[in-house]
């Protein structure tokens, strides 16, 4: 891998799930900065994705904006077909996409525990499965989990809590299956940021500050950065890790 210090990602592909806003929106542009050509999946938002799009190519790097549900399977497979095929290879995926329902243990709809799953756990097996078909030797992935994984310190965030568990395990795993092929594999465990999901001005946000070590919410830069280091060749030695940025969330 390259190890110029200022473009360490120079000539990587990188696919992202889910990167037309928030957190994903800034991972793009930062494995950009970074040198790599970063092609992304977007659902429903179609003119953000262009937006991000946009502001890569003005900084003069490459994007592909690729409309599809990380729901479903067949769509997401066909995303990252067509990013290797249209850039020459893959060595970089971060599963980004997520979905966040809350609710009462007694009246969550199994509908919502079915998407949650699908998003936010099988995405990611499907994601990755499809991306190893096209890595080389020391290819790089990366799932956004949360510090929920670690504590839930609110009622109502059981399905979401087990979800981003489940990552934890599945990073394990997949680790051991790609070790031999110098492929890292690493769980990023956020805990608030500030987003438009999630904004740092609003009552939720004041009462989340006081559980914390530090008492603000983090910003998307800060997320992406460290996404950026796992991706990059000085993260070779890392794999199969949990890591927590969360202001000392989960302290």
């Amino acid at each position: 891998m390259n190890t110029n210090t200022h473009t360490p990602l120079l000539n990587q592909v990188a696919f992202v799930q889910g990167g037309s806003r928030g957190i994903g929106a800034a991972i793009v542009k930062r494995l950009v900065r970074e040198g790599a050509t970063v092609a992304f999946t977007y659902v429903s938002s179609p003119d953000k994705a262009q937006a991000v799009v946009t502001a890569v190519e003005a900084a003069g790097g490459r994007a592909l904006a690729i409309q599809a549900d990380s729901a479903d399977a067949t769509a997401l497979q066909q995303a990252i077909r067509l990013a290797a095929e249209t850039f020459g290879r893959l060595d970089i995926l971060v599963n980004n996409a997520g979905v966040l329902a809350l609710g009462d243990i007694s009246e969550f709809k199994l509908a919502d525990l079915d998407r949650t799953l699908a998003v936010n756990v099988r995405s990611v097996f499907v994601a990755t499965q499809e991306a190893v078909r096209y890595m080389k030797q020391g290819g790089r992935i990366v799932t956004i989990g949360s510090t929920n994984a670690e504590r839930m310190p609110f009622a109502g965030g059981a399905a979401y809590a087990m979800s981003k568990s489940a990552i934890v395990g599945l990073t394990k795993g997949l680790a051991r299956d790609l070790g031999p092929r110098g492929i890292t594999v690493n769980n990023v465990q956020p805990g608030p940021v500030d987003t438009d999901m999630n904004p740092a001005n609003s009552d939720f946000a004041e009462h989340l500050k006081g559980l914390m070590a530090l008492p603000r919410y983090g910003k998307d830069e800060e997320i992406a950065s460290f996404v950026a280091y796992l991706a990059g060749p000085e993260a070779g030695y890392i794999t199969g890790a949990s890591l927590t940025i969360d202001g000392g969330f989960s302290a």
